[in-house]
């Protein structure tokens, strides 16, 4: 069986699923949408992608289609996974699911009611450092005391990961804090049930704050200490500090250090090293096996009540 897929959003995210996708047997990219036609025709002749579309109602009208990626602003997240799911499309939407909490939900009773996956992009659940670290939670020989986690970024003005300009405006709340939050109950084992958050001034032309800093309890009593900034200028990207009753471990994206700062070895943790392709595969492997994703809509929506609780903080 040959799951087809649609890919949405070309960008520098787009890329790194294409990548990944390459390189998972029984899967194979049969449209890409993307906002402007010419870079996008770009990025099919590339990959050898046979269907270019502006519009992602194009390629939901493609019956072969079985499955969308949505690598889209995050203002169209939840619209857009709607219209897969109404359209009998199998869906991973990148982190976030949302940015209004209302809109999570309903794609949450959505997804339920379509018998379809529908999966969210919270990458930190696949990346190797942090499965070793879950790997040795679940054996219960590693529980957290405190997550010490940094998410650094240098966008004074609206750039992606590329440097290209964007079209739309990223958050530190409602993307950024996403990962973390989800992240720290995950590993906790632990619902959130006390969340503080501070932001600093409103940037003049962005509108967003461009520095942000959140406190999380869990049930359990572990505590995460959360800092985000758009404004530091290195080293950039997340960086998180697992402080627990048995060792202190730091995880770089896949990467894994211990509190000397001493290599661990996490090359057998999973088939591969890349975070993103164990996401997708992760994806296929439901669709195939008729399961729910770990990082389903319903399993991350918790997270999107907390960051929800947090604007209104914030708005307050």
């Amino acid at each position: 069986m040959t799951i087809n897929v649609a890919l949405a959003g070309a960008g520098a995210f787009g890329i790194k699923h294409l990548d990944a996708i390459k390189l998972i047997d029984g899967v194979k990219v049969v449209s890409v949408v993307s906002r402007e036609l010419a870079k996008t025709q770009e990025v099919a002749d590339k990959y050898g992608i046979a269907h270019v579309t502006t519009d992602l109602a194009d390629s939901l009208k493609i019956k072969e289609v079985d499955a969308v990626i949505l690598c889209t602003p995050t203002q169209m997240h939840a619209s857009q996974t709607m219209a897969c799911l109404e359209a009998g499309k199998h869906v991973q939407v990148e982190i976030p699911l949302c940015d209004v909490l209302k809109d999570g939900e309903a794609v949450v009773a959505r997804a339920k009611s379509s018998g379809k996956v529908a999966m969210c992009g919270h990458t930190r659940r696949f990346n190797p450092s942090h499965q070793w670290v879950r790997q040795r939670i679940e054996k219960g020989e590693f529980h957290i005391q405190q997550m010490d986690v940094q998410t650094y970024f240098f966008r004074r003005t609206n750039m992606n990961a590329l440097g290209q300009a964007r079209s739309w405006t990223d958050h530190l709340l409602w993307h950024h804090a996403a990962h973390t939050v989800d992240l720290f109950a995950y590993q906790a084992q632990s619902p959130i049930v006390k969340a503080n958050a501070l932001q600093g001034p409103i940037h003049p032309s962005l509108g967003i704050a461009m520095d942000m800093s959140i406190q999380l309890k869990a049930a359990n009593g572990a505590i995460c200490t959360l800092s985000l900034s758009f404004n530091n200028e290195g080293p950039l990207g997340t960086f998180f500090r697992y402080i627990g009753d048995t060792g202190t471990y730091l995880a770089r994206y896949d990467d894994l250090f211990n509190g000397k700062e001493e290599k661990i070895d996490v090359s057998k943790v999973a088939v591969s090293m890349n975070g993103i392709e164990l996401q997708d595969r992760e994806f296929f492997a439901a669709i195939k096996e008729g399961r729910e994703p770990n990082g389903s809509v319903a399993q991350v929506l918790p997270c999107y009540q907390v960051l929800h609780q947090l604007e209104q903080q914030l708005n307050a």
